[in-house]
């Protein structure tokens, strides 16, 4: 095999690589019931723009999204979005949760380090642990009481945040919804075990031909953008009557992000555990919610979890996939809503503290 066969062959393998990791990590799914998607998804205009600079010195663009009808917000809900997406990915959430009067809320949705708008990190700080710190340092520009709302790596930062800093979540931090994620365990159920490998060698060819060639691996990947639209198709959607424009939305979302990050953050994902550090959120209201056709977490997953934190609340979605705030936006909004009501007027119930809070 001639040599520029050999670069070829790494070059089309590290793509497939790309290509599964990026149907691993993201998912979109139908839903029957969907609203119009014409709506300019991702082009929500927020109230405020900034920059959080985190402990390592990389940029974390934030927006902020007051409540539509100008009243006084009695919650803080911040969204935390997951792997090789940005916070683009909570639009329907962000759109319905902005027109809510009881309780109004101020939304804050930022982009993770090495994703959409924020600042690239290097292999060494892309880690869930780092991850849970960069949401602390979030957590420091917002005031009064806080909702989390974590999906798939998202939730997994909420779990290590809990890790880090429990004591937020016996007083500032009211709610959780933990949504299409994983405590632990995620190659033995949900992304195949074998990609996540640190010893892979196909996943470290991946990181080291982007490291070396950009341009080629960036290249290829828009080169089989069919391809990459028919693996997130077959492996992250609920069903096949997703609209087209919920597809390209994705697609979008997915090529703002190099692959180099896709590699950087194989490992972490792979390692991931944090059973443990779900006892940090046995102080506050917990949403559990994940679709029965998630291919990437699978909802024995959120049955983990909700078996681990038996006072949270565990939604199963039927038909739905990974990405099911997208799929099934109107029942994840819900949801997310009963959440939040019962956070800010919800009554007493022993030692959890379901009161309105003056």
């Amino acid at each position: 095999m001639t040599v520029s066969k050999k670069v070829g062959a790494l070059v089309g393998t590290a793509i497939a690589v790309g290509i599964a990791g990026t149907a691993v990590a993201v998912g979109v799914a139908r839903n029957r019931r969907h609203p119009p998607a014409g709506d300019g998804l991702g082009e929500l205009r927020p109230d405020r723009e900034y920059t959080v600079i985190t402990e390592d010195g990389i940029e974390l663009s934030v927006e902020e999204v007051d409540p539509a009808d100008g009243g006084r917000p009695e919650l803080t809900v911040v969204f935390v979005h997951g792997f090789a997406l940005d916070r683009r990915s909570w639009h329907f959430q962000r759109r319905a949760l902005s027109r809510l009067t009881e309780p109004r809320v101020r939304q804050v949705l930022y982009d993770q380090r090495s994703h959409g708008r924020s600042g690239r990190a290097n292999e060494q700080s892309s880690t869930i642990d780092q991850l849970g710190r960069d949401l602390a340092e979030v957590l420091t520009t917002v005031d009064g009481p806080v909702v989390l709302v974590g999906h798939s790596m998202g939730g997994m930062t909420i779990m290590a945040l809990a890790e880090l800093a429990p004591q937020l979540f016996e007083d500032r931090i009211w709610g959780v919804a933990l949504i299409g994620t994983s405590a632990g365990e995620v190659g033995k159920r949900g992304l195949p075990r074998p990609l996540l490998s640190r010893y892979n060698p196909v996943t470290r060819n991946l990181g080291r031909l982007a490291d070396w060639r950009p341009g080629v691996v960036e290249f290829v990947r828009a080169a089989g953008g069919g391809l990459t639209r028919r693996a997130v198709r077959s492996l992250a959607f609920g069903g096949r009557d997703v609209p087209p424009e919920i597809v390209d939305f994705t697609m979008e979302m997915l090529d703002a992000n190099p692959v180099r990050v896709l590699a950087d953050f194989i490992e972490t994902l792979g390692t991931h555990n944090r059973y443990a550090a779900l006892a940090g959120l046995k102080h506050t209201r917990v949403l559990v919610l994940s679709g029965d056709e998630d291919r990437m977490t699978a909802f024995s997953h959120a049955e983990r979890i909700a078996f681990e934190l038996p006072d949270a609340e565990l939604v199963r979605v039927h038909g739905a996939g990974h990405m099911v705030m997208v799929e099934q936006p109107q029942l994840v909004n819900d949801h997310l809503v009963m959440l939040l009501q019962q956070c800010a007027y919800g009554r007493d119930n022993g030692p959890r503290r379901w009161w309105r809070r003056g």
